[in-house]
């Protein structure tokens, strides 16, 4: 597949300088005990004017110094270990690269600097359990349930509900938006589950499933049942049933945040100040009472309560810990609004919630996940102690739209004041990078990456084009982190707004179906499912450019080359030394690399998005 012609001009030369990330090829245990020695593997080109390498750990704060050994060489690049000591639950080091009489160059997540840094970006290890290793290697596949499939089961349309047809449009913005509602349920995922397993996919998010009044049933009434609309607790049983049987994980969305105004906890809180259900909210003289953004139908919890804490999270008969029992075996929750979760004024509890989440999770389903909702900065709350990853808004999906959106599109998303602006790669590699070098590596790989979500636009409306959506599909199912797909983004399904974007699936509309975006997520999951380095990898940069960027996935057994163009550009000439039997497979794209016997040339062409084996 090729794109218009190149432009003129010599294409840039690449140089590859020294690495390490926190991949199993770099670092020994992946998660160690005090008092453990981890080797720490650091390579340097040959001739890169590097003379020694040591590290600067701190322990208890203060830097101490560790002196790497030689390691061996391959391909023109030097191997060094050092064994780094865990003193403290969360180890942070960096690297330091002796030049001689020119001087010193340090290395951390975010690459080489010839000058002096902050600890922000150093790398990190943690003896906390990472979560299950099952999540490496998930695709993700997120469903909002009143629009996905409906099962033909008869029920009455509730008094609140603006009653749509399936093929009616949805109404975008304004008064209705959170009361249309199409009827879908969990008996009619269950029946296309089907379309799930062709894809590749291999877990099942919904978003929530409690009795609420609206489509969305973030403003849940209780938490005690699944609402009967769907089909109530036995269909989330037979759901989840289903997906077990057919090797799918399951996970659920619950709100930690807020209830429904209409919650029976807050109902109680009004009847009776002296209840003790008063506690669980923030209130004020004459009932005024805190809320969600100001949101008055979304009451604010106050986790400063042990016994709301109890009830929601506790190992006991609490909220998080039922619905991963038996019937209903959910693999995990994602947690909404997780950043607000327990903070409010003075209040800050959300570190203690995460972990006290994180150890029912322990007692009650040990192989399950914990993913928080951040849709800006999550740096500072992911030490791993307490959730496992975010959902990657801020280090994977605004700079993807950045990058590609297209000139039609002029809204704004999460998070933006006014509308995105189209980016050089230059900076949005940089987002990237700042993003994942800020968390242990076992938290960036567990991120849930995302390129549309129900509360976005459609990725296809964002870059306005079939062909640059399709590239955004490639960066999501290659990059470090988990990909989660947006129900509909396989057949092309379009939105300007998350609520515009809430339409329900064509299943009865193959006109509708954009074939060719459907085989490309197909070919991308078994891909990626066929490819360790692309799950568990570890991830250098290669090619930073304004209209190309490139990467290297990594294991000890294969090197995978991830490079994207959103325009022609003049290619790029990486190291020779990088494909050593003078082969690269191209697996996807339909473009090949040249190989001389001074470099790797990566063509110009654009927009493309191609994936080669390297070694």
């Amino acid at each position: 597949m090729t794109g218009p012609s190149r432009p003129s001009g010599r294409p840039a030369v690449v140089r590859v300088g020294p690495h390490h990330d926190g991949s199993a090829l770099y670092v020994g245990t992946a998660r160690p005990a005090l008092g453990d020695r981890v080797p720490v593997r650091v390579r340097v080109p040959a001739r890169g004017g590097v003379r020694s390498v040591s590290l600067r750990v701190l322990q208890d704060a203060e830097p101490t110094w560790v002196d790497a050994t030689p390691d061996g060489a391959d391909a023109g690049e030097r191997w060094f270990t050092a064994e780094v000591p865990i003193h403290n639950p969360v180890t942070s080091y960096r690297v330091h690269l002796d030049r001689g009489r020119s001087g010193y160059s340090w290395l951390n997540g975010t690459g080489e600097h010839a000058r002096d840094i902050t600890d922000l970006a150093d790398f990190r290890l943690t003896t906390f359990d990472p979560g299950p290793d099952w999540a490496l290697d998930a695709v993700v596949y997120q469903v909002f349930p009143d629009r996905f499939a409906r099962s033909g089961a008869e029920r009455p349309v509730p008094a609140w509900a603006i009653p749509a047809d399936w093929d009616d449009p949805v109404i975008p913005s304004g008064p209705g938006v959170s009361e249309q509602f199409y009827g879908g349920d969990l008996d009619g995922i269950r029946e296309r589950l089907s379309h799930l397993q062709q894809l590749g996919i291999t877990t099942l998010y919904l978003t929530p499933i409690f009795p609420a009044r609206s489509n969305h049933r973030y403003n849940a009434t209780t938490f005690e049942t699944v609402d009967p609309l769907l089909g109530g607790d036995a269909a989330l049983a037979r759901l989840a049933g289903a997906c077990h049987d057919a090797g799918l994980r399951i996970v659920g969305d619950l709100t930690t945040n807020h209830s429904g105004d209409d919650h029976a906890w807050f109902r109680a809180a009004l009847a009776d100040p002296m209840a003790p259900e008063r506690s669980f909210y923030y209130f004020g003289d004459r009932d005024d009472y805190a809320s969600w953004l100001g949101h008055r139908s979304l009451p604010k919890f106050d986790l400063e309560s042990l016994e709301l804490r109890d009830r929601m999270f506790g190992p006991g008969d609490s909220v998080v810990a039922r619905w991963l029992r038996e019937p209903y075996d959910l693999d995990g929750w994602r947690i909404d609004v997780a950043n607000m979760t327990g903070r409010h004024g003075a209040h800050d509890h959300g570190a203690a919630v995460a972990r006290l989440i994180r150890g029912t999770l322990a007692a009650v389903r040990p192989d399950s996940v914990l993913i928080a909702e951040y849709t800006n900065d999550f740096t500072a709350d992911l030490r791993g102690d307490g959730w496992q990853g975010s959902m990657n808004y801020a280090g994977f999906g605004r700079p993807v739209w950045s990058w590609l959106v297209g000139p039609e599109y002029e809204e704004s998303l999460l998070g933006v004041g006014s509308r995105i602006v189209r980016r050089p790669g230059t900076e949005n590699v940089d987002t990237m990078r700042d993003f994942a070098a800020a968390v242990p590596w076992a938290v960036a790989a567990r991120h849930w990456n995302l390129i549309s979500s129900h509360d976005t636009a459609r990725i296809r409306t964002v870059t306005g084009s079939g062909e640059a959506s399709r590239l955004a599909a490639v960066m999501l199912m290659t990059y470090l982190g988990t990909p989660m797909v947006y129900a509909g983004d396989e057949l092309g399904l379009q939105g300007r707004n998350g609520e515009d974007g809430r339409r329900p699936m064509p299943w009865d509309r193959p006109d509708r179906w954009d074939d060719e975006t459907l085989r490309l997520h197909q070919e991308l999951i078994a891909l990626r499912r066929r490819h360790p380095a692309l799950c568990r990898g570890g991830l250098r940069w290669v090619v930073r450019q304004a209209d190309a960027i490139a990467f290297l996935r990594e294991t000890a057994d294969e090197r995978l080359l991830v490079g994207a163009a959103r325009a022609p550009w003049s290619g790029a000439r990486l190291p020779r030394t990088l494909a050593p039997d003078g082969v690269a497979e191209t697996l996807h794209g339909g473009v090949d690399l040249t190989i001389t016997d001074a470099a790797v040339e990566v063509p110009g062409d654009g927009p493309i998005a191609a994936v080669w084996r390297l070694a």
